[in-house]
């Protein structure tokens, strides 16, 4: 027992550690700023390997949100973590197992994977499910949210009133982790309504969240999309 909760505080200190480096790159827009060198855990660290599928495709976050030229060490890493950890049968795990490969073809110029689901039917619980079950689901594969489309993307669009609810109730619930996911969301959704104050927002999740990096990272992904930031 003693043994599993050292594993399992080990992973979450390395996700954390992994989700600050990122945010780092993101916030200094410096292409020099190598993610794995802010990281205690060595390359060839299985617990690495681990936090990486947990962050998914964030991890060239850098990259897919400001075009930076990224040393090849960390694509590396993510296609190295999706060989080592299959997709489960869920949704968001199959998701953000498809956007590290398509994140890790981008980023090697290669053809990106088809995604993991056959035509839209696939995704007709998008249009249907109650705005609270859509935002618990979506939350966990913000990762997708980003410049990569896809047919979950352009599913999500139709639902922009209904993750504005979720959010606002992320929020008051003090769901950090899934406000940000939804805001991240948020960024990408068209006719957002001013009301909902996403800015400040997002801004008020990532300074009271802000203790969780991945808070952090998605409130950052997002406002780089809301500036129109992403290349």
């Amino acid at each position: 027992m003693k043994e599993e909760l050292d594993a399992s505080a080990s992973l979450a200190g390395t996700v954390q550690e992994l989700a600050r480096a990122v945010v780092s790159a993101l916030g200094g827009g410096d292409d020099r700023t190598r993610v794995l060198d802010s990281v205690t855990s060595g390359p060839d660290d299985p617990v690495l390997l681990a936090a990486a599928r947990v962050l998914g495709a964030d991890v060239l976050a850098p990259r897919l949100l400001l075009g930076q030229d990224r040393p090849p060490e960390e694509s590396e890493l993510v296609a190295a973590a999706a060989r080592a950890f299959p997709p489960a049968a869920s949704f968001s795990s199959l998701w953000n197992h498809w956007g590290m490969r398509a994140a890790v073809a981008r980023a090697r110029g290669t053809e990106a994977p088809a995604p993991p689901v056959d035509g839209a039917a696939a995704l007709s619980w998008v249009a249907t499910e109650p705005w609270q079950e859509l935002t618990r689901r979506l939350a966990p594969a913000a990762a997708l949210a980003g410049p990569e489309p896809s047919p979950l993307a352009a599913a999500v669009a139709g639902r922009t009133e209904d993750l504005a609810r979720g959010f606002v109730r992320a929020v008051r619930r003090r769901d950090w982790l899934q406000a940000a996911g939804a805001g991240r969301w948020l960024a990408l959704a068209p006719e957002v309504p001013a009301s909902l104050g996403l800015d400040p927002g997002l801004e008020f999740t990532a300074h009271l969240g802000g203790a969780d990096a991945r808070v952090l990272l998605h409130c950052r992904a997002a406002a780089l999309l809301r500036a129109g930031a992403v290349r």
